[in-house]
């Protein structure tokens, strides 16, 4: 079917309810960006899963980033949209403007050279992601290790997508399939889409992102209503194996580990945190669980799962707004409060 012929169908759609959830930040931007809600008919429901990095870093973690940027001699590395994040007392912006050192960097191995200039400077990096950017922290490790530079070490927040789907079929939120994330799938392949797919009894379609190819990928979940199956739609960047060598140099690198995720809590094996013959290079990464409340009347944790649209956030486009941000989902360009109040997806 072409492109008009889809738009159609699924402006027209006369069928049961559907809802279906984008577990990918650059799915929520791209979805937003396009206009693609308001194309949609009413019977067909697009809400935003846990696929913002940013969003899901408990306030521990950044609390943990605030405490290292204060002591003498250290200097915290992040990628900027980590900046603005609340903590419980504070965010990382906030340290600077009290003698705090903070560096954003745009590449992780940015930090090796920072450490070469600075030999009597310690270096953290703030290793924030999914499946997508857990290679690039394994490179940065190994390359820590066989130059053996010794004044770098990660704090890690590194998640796998899988078991927070399988928290989200078991929630209360009703989701009648997902959009898988394509990025993530280059590095896992099909394998574990379809096994969640098979497993939930959920169709699963892994997308692209430009507008014509989140369309037909939506088109693809309503024909597949029903159905525990995945389906690829983005062959040209998702091989059937992904990246085998990519998932190897991880698995050198890291290990699986429980993980605290802002909205789901506590889920088994849903973690990457270093190995124990690398725990050297770990600044601190253990126990970072709790997760406060940075600002009363927040609601990014009901957010991120789907329970509720950004605009039933009473602090949304008002107290919280992208130049006030109350809450990790307004800070980060992949977060949907973000997100909604630029384009108005409701």
């Amino acid at each position: 079917m072409n492109l008009p012929n889809i738009r159609r169908a699924l402006a027209d759609y006369h069928g049961p309810p559907l809802t279906f959830m984008e577990i990918c930040g650059t799915h929520t931007a791209a979805i937003s960006e396009n206009g693609i809600p308001a194309i949609l008919s009413p019977r067909i429901h697009l809400i935003s899963g846990p696929g913002c990095p940013v969003c899901v870093s408990v306030s521990a973690y950044i609390d943990r980033l605030c405490d290292l940027a204060m002591e003498p001699g250290m200097c915290v590395c992040t990628f900027g949209d980590l900046l603005r994040v609340p903590g419980s007392a504070r965010a990382l912006e906030q340290c600077v403007a009290v003698g705090g050192r903070v560096q954003m960097v745009y590449s992780p191995l940015e930090v090796l050279s920072l450490a070469k200039a600075e030999p009597s400077t310690r270096f953290v990096f703030a290793a924030v992601g999914f499946e997508t950017t857990a290679p690039v922290y394994a490179v940065l490790a190994d390359t820590i290790m066989k130059e053996q530079i010794p004044n770098v070490q990660l704090l890690t927040a590194l998640k796998t997508m899988p078991p927070a789907v399988r928290a989200l079929c078991k929630g209360e939120t009703k989701i009648d399939g997902f959009l898988a994330p394509g990025h993530v799938a280059v590095i896992t392949g099909e394998g574990p889409w379809h096994q969640l797919a098979a497993a939930q009894g959920l169709p699963f379609v892994i997308s692209g992102f430009t507008g014509e190819e989140l369309l037909c990928s939506l088109y693809a979940l309503v024909r597949l209503a029903g159905q525990g199956v995945c389906k690829n739609l983005y062959p040209a960047a998702v091989r059937p194996e992904g990246n085998p060598a990519a998932r190897a140099l991880v698995d050198r690198y890291f290990e699986p580990a429980d993980a605290a995720w802002r909205g789901l809590g506590i889920l088994p094996g849903s973690g990457l945190v270093l190995r124990p013959q690398y725990q050297h290079l770990d600044a601190g990464s253990a126990q970072l669980t709790t997760d406060a409340a940075a600002q009363s009347g927040c609601r990014c944790a009901q957010v991120i799962t789907g329970a509720i649209p950004p605009t039933a956030c009473p602090l949304f486009g008002t107290a919280c707004t992208p130049g006030t941000p109350r809450g990790a989902c307004m800070v980060s360009g992949e977060g949907s409060c973000h997100n909604a109040y630029l384009n108005h997806r409701m």
